[in-house]
């Protein structure tokens, strides 16, 4: 298997978790999609924000929480992740229906007399 050093080298060296790591689509560690029919099973390894960080079960899980079958506790049903994964998205994505100004048209306290 893989040796403490080489499990905590891992930890310290880890980039930051994408928005689907945060959202329980991937694998914290080896960025498996989980929404892809062959993913692997996926366990809550620890928290971050409040939310549920998931690994694959096995090498996965014991790289990112020290056990392969991460913590005691059952991740939320892929299609529940997926969901809040989208309306995250949606919700920080910039409203098309916002007022547009149009830097062509003059603005109306400057028209008429230049005082």
């Amino acid at each position: 298997m893989y040796s403490q050093e080489s499990i905590s080298g891992r930890r310290r060296g880890r980039p930051e978790p994408t928005a689907e790591t945060l959202s329980g689509l991937a694998c914290l560690v080896c960025a498996t999609d989980y929404r892809a029919a062959s993913a692997p099973e996926a366990v809550v390894v620890s928290h971050r924000d409040g939310r549920p960080l998931l690994a694959c079960r096995g090498t996965c899980a014991r790289m990112a929480g020290g056990s392969v079958d991460g913590l005691d506790e059952t991740p939320l049903p892929l299609d529940e992740r997926v969901r809040r994964h989208q309306d995250a998205v949606h919700r920080d994505a910039p409203h098309e229906d916002a007022p547009n100004e149009d830097a062509s048209q003059p603005d109306a306290r400057h028209q008429g007399d230049p005082s």
